[in-house]
């Protein structure tokens, strides 16, 4: 099938000659045309399945039987503390050089998929694997690779979103088709002569025929790129709840390219938001009050790590959202504290590592592995026969102290509201309130304005949820950010093209199914 791909906005040269190849483009027109009708059917059977009540009866072999994936990669074994971020070069710089055992370039939930963003992403992961990449400053500050830097991994778009700018026969190919397909075309045999592998982090399935697509799309690419079967490792995000249900045969479909499971806590807030939108017993209080250690939080943590062990793959934890801030002594202080308890809590439920957003944080995070893990790699061997999850409670949302007050619903307003106008402006991860904003995040911001509205919950001021309520808070809180970032920034930031799109998502009768498939209509 032929691919063909639009030049605006236009891209830079190198980009087109090096990335946009005929021989690369040939390559995903075989990805479409092999794989995409099974995407497509997959993408239909999610909407037509009900909200998950029990572990699945057609695959209780695959769960009793004795399997393991396969074992970890001697040049990766060690997972303690991987960084996550977008593909901009001079984020890629840092991150590879912040420390970190591993980082995620993400082409995903956090990043904005302008067309620039996706396809020059490329170059820059190009010039990472060589060792080359560099970066000059508006203000002449120069930005080069460091000795032995983070292991690079890299998060393809989820099945659901489509790339507007490839197309076939006039209709977009699959984002993760592009993005996955461009990386592994032009750096699978680069990783593997420097004793590398490509590493990747699978995101948002919901259903292990979703993850047998993914291992059926990786067999054929091995083949066709002339890489022995197992070249491809893939660690899968547990972050939607049916998936939740599904983590052995997840890894049983994936087992010869799997990279173990993490636990993708954000995106897996929304998840239960959205499976059960419409059930009043399944309403979250405020977003900060859905810890890690309320009780479907907590069950959900140690299933994955034990099913993980059970089967010989890595367990990794989930993403400090927590930024500290280089203005605000306390603020700073706040957010350590919370960045160490919460890697502290990890380490010692058994994960073999853990995600950060911010530089700062990687010496954290990495300190509260070491002191469990010491001088081992990790604790896979580390197994616990003490947890037993039920179906009960891994839906016990009802159990989640906490309340529903007027300064969570504000909040929850002017994050998503933000959050959009940076997307929309091409930044997909965006500090707001010291706390890393993407995609996930903000998906739980607006789908609780939604379930807050849709169920009449009332505020810690006497005040019911309305969509009057929200409209009329919405005026307020667009006003104070006006005021704060001055009429120019303000105007810049598509103020009126994100109230539409934050209209969309959290005011309707029914709860859009992801906010990125709204407001991608908007990019351009």
């Amino acid at each position: 099938m032929t691919v063909e791909y639009t030049s605006l906005p236009e891209l830079d040269e190198r980009t087109r000659a090096e990335v946009l190849t005929p021989e690369a483009l040939a390559f995903l027109g075989e990805l479409h045309g092999r794989f995409n009708t099974r995407r497509t059917e997959l993408l239909a059977a999610r909407r037509e399945r009900m909200a998950p009540e029990d572990f699945l009866l057609e695959t209780h072999d695959v769960r009793e039987d004795d399997w393991q994936v396969a074992p970890p990669r001697p040049d990766y074994a060690d997972r303690r503390v991987e960084i996550t971020g977008p593909t901009d070069r001079k984020l890629v710089i840092n991150a590879l050089n912040s420390g970190a055992k591993g980082f995620m370039a993400d082409f995903e939930d956090a990043n904005s998929p302008t067309w620039k963003n996706q396809a020059e992403g490329h170059v820059n992961l190009i010039d990472a694997i060589e060792g080359t990449i560099t970066y000059e400053s508006s203000e002449g500050k120069r930005y080069a690779l460091k000795e032995n830097p983070a292991t690079l991994l890299v998060r393809p778009r989820g099945w659901h979103l489509p790339e507007n700018h490839l197309t076939v026969n006039d209709g977009p190919i699959a984002g993760a088709f592009m993005d996955f397909g461009l990386y592994v075309f032009h750096n699978a045999k680069r990783l593997l002569a420097k004793g590398s592998a490509p590493y990747l982090y699978l995101p948002k399935m919901e259903h292990f025929l979703e993850a047998r697509l993914w291992n059926d799309v990786f067999t054929f690419t091995e083949d066709a790129l002339g890489v022995g079967h197992g070249s491809i490792r893939a660690t899968v995000l547990i972050e939607t709840l049916p998936a939740a249900f599904q983590m052995e045969e997840i890894l049983f479909e994936l087992r010869e390219h799997s990279y173990g499971l993490n636990a993708g806590r954000w995106d897996y807030i929304f998840s239960m938001i959205k499976s059960y939108r419409n059930e009043p017993g399944f309403v979250l209080p405020d977003r900060t009050d859905v810890k890690m250690t309320v009780p479907f939080m907590r069950s959900y943590a140690e299933l994955l790590v034990a099913t993980c062990h059970r089967r010989g793959a890595f367990a990794m934890g989930g993403m400090a959202a927590l930024i500290p801030s280089r203005k605000d002594a306390e603020a700073n202080k706040r957010a350590i504290e919370a960045v160490e308890e919460d890697k502290r809590r990890e380490a010692g439920a058994g994960f073999d590592g853990t995600w950060v957003a911010h530089p700062d944080v990687v010496s954290v995070a990495l300190k509260a592995f070491d002191d469990v893990l010491g001088d081992k790699p990790n604790q896979i061997d580390r197994q616990r026969p003490d947890v037993s999850v039920t179906a009960a409670q891994l839906l016990d949302a009802g159990a989640t102290p906490g309340a529903i007050t007027e300064a969570g619903l504000r909040g929850n307003i002017a994050v998503a509201f933000q959050y959009i106008s940076f997307w929309l402006s091409g930044r997909g991860a965006a500090g707001i309130n010291n706390l890393m904003e993407d995609a996930a995040t903000a998906e739980i911001s607006r789908s609780q304005i939604w379930q807050w509205i849709r169920h009449r919950s009332t505020l810690d001021n006497g005040a019911t949820v309305t969509r009057e309520l929200v409209l009329r808070y919405l005026d307020e809180e667009l006003a104070k950010i006006r005021g704060a970032v001055g009429d120019d920034v303000w105007e810049k930031g598509r103020p009126a093209e994100t109230r539409e799109v934050f209209e969309k998502v959290t005011l309707g009768d029914e709860l859009p199914e992801f906010l990125t498939l709204v407001a991608y209509e908007k990019l351009g």
